[in-house]
């Protein structure tokens, strides 16, 4: 009898775990099919992306440049005990040629993401327009963890350029399909700044800290364990996509709105001036990480775990400067243009005073000015690019941030190429300088955007915005269908065209659109 009770007993709190496994399940199913939850759950996802490939750019850092010279000592010592088993001679100006150009190697590897992602990613901004956002983020991840195993796994220079090279194959489709998302997902301005601003602090945390964790983790567990540690949250983040945005369901897309093509945005001059802002407040990062750590050596007498953690504390203003720049934004939204233009300035001045450092602690000063900086500028222009989207163009974000990538990517491109040159024909300060002045001459050109906020979408589309919540991408595709039952109403596009003060054609066209929607609202 004992026994028996003890086994229904056993029964019974079984059944009372499944039933609360089964409880829960179902809140989290209700959780994903509710917009406003589901669209946090996105943020997360595009956030652990993003984290990821950042974490992925910076943390081969520490690791490749020390892994390739090993390779480097044990092919020429096998090479010269092989030809040369008696002789030492030349071997000092062998030794410098071989570092050349092992740097030169370096360098291209370091660079061949940003090129790669740069020629890509014309082509994925337009494949996105047209599939949607989740597609692309998934097939993103997929590369993006094909690439890391691969650098777990690489034991030779060419194997790893094709990793480093896969990289911003991915990033081309995941970075620019996951804050499209976000664009399209947050269609309140003080909201999309918010999103877009917890997405930046994700880009820069995994920028900042990932070369301390590869160099610790190579240092003690050796070269796979980082690179498997990041492919396995890669892994678990592709599970996430497939599970709650669910990519291949079934949903209708012939009525997808076609987005305006990317050729037709780059020469929009507002998106234009964007895209060099966020190109030229990159350029004093890009080109600082390859060079800063030798100058840090020879200058200062840096010791290796100063250099290693070089960028971390500008981890907090940069995250600071977000926060300022969503909570000015929500408050001030028509001053967007002048958080961009000062946070320029503030990286131009810090960028020149980077060479009057003398000891590690003056270098943390002005670095932490120039994170702030580009924190300013980036949470600022990128809301813009999907207002500037909304008012002047089709509501179809792939486009515009592939725009924004490419513009990241010019700068990161020529950083691990350029910058070398630069320091070693014309010096360290004068590459600062340069840098510093080439920003704070750019901050003016913002100016052209101040009368951006003044710009008003479609009416159709307010109007839709008030009735119903916003649901992304697929309220553009509801919103294409009403226009069509409206009289006097072109299908031509999502939204009407704004001509250079953003104003008079808006009018003349509202103003028509009420007088044909009257009859049939009374």
């Amino acid at each position: 009898m004992d026994g028996e009770g003890g086994s229904s007993g056993l029964v019974k709190s079984a059944a009372v775990k499944l039933s609360e496994m089964s409880e829960r399940t179902k809140q989290l199913g209700t959780a994903i099919k509710d917009p406003h939850q589901q669209r946090r759950i996105i943020l997360v996802i595009v956030c652990v992306a993003l984290l990821l490939d950042n974490m992925l750019y910076m943390v081969i850092v520490p690791i490749i440049p020390d892994y390739l010279v090993e390779l480097e000592s044990q092919q020429a010592e096998h090479v010269h005990v092989v030809m040369h088993p008696n002789s030492s001679a030349n071997s000092t100006s062998q030794d410098k040629s071989n570092k050349d150009n092992l740097d030169v190697q370096i360098g291209v590897l370091f660079a061949s993401k940003a090129i790669l992602q740069l020629l890509v990613n014309p082509l994925s901004g337009t494949f996105i327009d047209r599939v949607g956002y989740d597609i692309p983020l998934l097939i993103g991840l997929s590369v993006m963890f094909v690439s890391t195993c691969i650098f777990a796994v690489g034991e030779n220079y060419a194997t790893l350029f094709v990793a480093r090279s896969l990289q911003g194959l991915g990033s081309a489709f995941a970075d620019t399909s996951g804050i499209a998302m976000i664009a399209d997902k947050y269609t309140e301005e003080s909201e999309r700044s918010r999103a877009l601003g917890i997405a930046l602090a994700f880009i820069s945390f995994g920028s900042l800290v990932a070369p301390p964790f590869g160099g610790f983790l190579y240092e003690f567990a050796g070269k796979k364990v980082p690179f498997i540690v990041l492919a396995c949250i890669c892994l678990a983040d592709g599970v996430l996509v497939l599970t709650v945005i669910k990519p291949f369901s079934n949903r209708t897309r012939e009525n997808m709105p076609v987005g305006t093509p990317i050729y037709r945005l780059m020469v929009d001059p507002y998106i234009a001036v964007v895209a060099g802002a966020l190109t030229v407040c990159n350029i004093p990062l890009a080109f600082l990480e390859p060079t800063i750590a030798n100058w840090m050596e020879t200058t200062m007498h840096s010791s290796q775990w100063e250099m290693g953690i070089t960028w971390l504390p500008a981890f907090f203003p940069h995250v600071l400067g977000v926060y300022i720049t969503v909570k000015l934004a929500a408050k001030h939204p028509h001053l967007q243009w002048f958080y961009g233009a000062l946070g320029m300035v503030i990286i131009g001045a810090s960028s020149c005073t980077v060479p009057a450092c003398k000891t590690f602690g003056q270098l943390i000063a002005p670095l932490c000015g120039i994170c702030f900086g580009i924190a300013l500028v980036d949470t600022a222009l990128l809301p813009t690019l999907a207002f500037l989207v909304d008012v002047r163009h089709t509501s179809v974000y792939g486009s515009v941030y592939a725009i924004a990538d490419i513009s990241y990517s010019v700068a990161y491109a020529m950083g691990p190429i350029v910058a070398g040159q630069i320091v070693h024909n014309l010096g360290f300060v004068q590459l600062n300088l340069g840098m510093g002045l080439v920003n704070v001459l750019y901050a003016p050109t913002l100016l052209l955007l101040r009368n951006v906020c003044q710009m008003k979408p479609s009416y159709s589309e307010r109007d839709n915005l008030l009735e119903e919540a916003p649901q992304g991408l697929y309220d553009t595709i509801k919103m294409e269908e009403r226009r069509a039952k409206k009289k006097g109403y072109s299908s031509a596009g999502n939204c009407l065209s704004v001509d250079e003060n953003g104003f008079d054609t808006f009018k003349a066209q509202r103003s028509l659109s009420e007088e044909s929607s009257g009859p049939e609202n009374t």
